[in-house]
């Protein structure tokens, strides 16, 4: 594990805080491939997650570019930065097997109470992946079908039992 920051009372890594305080891929991209849009009315982190695909020399898609744009703690602002690092010129199926674990380590651990963070980085990924998909009438196979529609009733479930904090 990376060296505690005394940021927070030492929750957040020296790595959580060089990406929170310098984020990597920050910004939109005009004219994206994918977009995804993801958030937690709870805690109130809310990210969008851009792509843009090229094809390597196998021509196979590839994450060409990948930007974010987050509103959100620390955890969420680092997590979005460090999977775009991860997602960058890897394969569409090599990205989508990037996972809130694989976050975690690159960022050296983050606190339990912030995990949502790293779930949230990678459904934002997962959800400009299937936005790119679902635009280019490519084919999606049921189980990212599936994830896709976790991601969106995972959110429904949480708007409906937060809706009355929205006002």
């Amino acid at each position: 594990m990376a060296k505690n920051n005394n940021v927070c009372g030492g929750l957040y890594t020296s790595k959580v805080m060089e990406t929170f305080k310098n984020p990597h891929n920050f910004g939109k991209i005009k004219n994206p491939d994918g977009t995804g849009k993801v958030g937690n009315i709870v805690c109130g982190d809310v990210m969008h997650l851009y792509i843009k695909v090229g094809r390597n020399k196998k021509n196979q898609d590839i994450i060409k570019d990948v930007r974010f744009e987050t509103f959100g703690c620390v955890a969420a602002i680092s997590t979005s930065s460090i999977i775009t690092d991860m997602a960058k010129g890897k394969t569409i199926n090599r990205a989508l097997k990037i996972t809130k674990d694989n976050v975690i380590k690159s960022l050296g651990g983050l606190p339990k109470i912030k995990y949502h963070c790293s779930v949230l980085a990678v459904d934002a990924l997962t959800e400009a992946i299937f936005d790119y998909l679902t635009k280019n009438k490519m084919p999606i196979s049921e189980e990212f079908k599936k994830r896709h529609e976790i991601i969106k009733k995972s959110e429904e479930i949480i708007n409906e039992r937060y809706k009355k904090w929205e006002n």
